[in-house]
């Protein structure tokens, strides 16, 4: 497998930039020649990701989200989703249904999401130091080799 492109993306932590991020990456993955189903479950994953690195992340202050996202010759779309934010200190709790750390009306559905949407979901993180959130999907047609 070999990465055919790469993008690298940073904004700040501001909710009018979850669109940002999802519009950016969508047309990022326009050369796999994903179907428009293909294509929405890569935005919602990612706008669940980024709302959480927003919200989660920096619950008290702007900080930065960076994306990374590669494509591979095989039709695979790698995103990393980071930010440097407070962190997690139970991922497996966090990646619980219906599990929030919100004192809002947030439903816990982020991770559960994400994992409905993509191949694969990987969580890195470090309390105090960020969070890395890894999505894979597969974007292979019919028939294609």
């Amino acid at each position: 497998m070999n990465v055919v492109n790469s993008m690298k993306l940073s904004f700040l932590s501001k909710s009018t930039n979850e669109s940002f991020a999802r519009a950016a990456v969508a047309a990022f993955l326009l050369p796999l020649d994903p179907t428009v189903a293909e294509i929405a479950d890569v935005k919602t994953a990612v706008s669940e990701a980024v709302t959480n690195a927003i919200v989660h992340g920096y619950p008290d202050c702007f900080g930065t989200v960076y994306i990374d996202m590669k494509l591979t010759d095989t039709g695979k779309a790698v995103i990393k989703i980071r930010d440097k934010g407070v962190g997690i200190p139970d991922i497996e709790k966090a990646m619980e249904p219906l599990y929030t750390t919100s004192s809002d009306e947030r439903a816990g559905l982020g991770f559960a999401v994400m994992q409905s949407f993509t191949d694969s979901v990987k969580v890195r993180s470090a309390v105090g130091r960020g969070t890395t959130v890894t999505l894979e999907k597969n974007i292979v047609r019919y028939g294609k080799k």
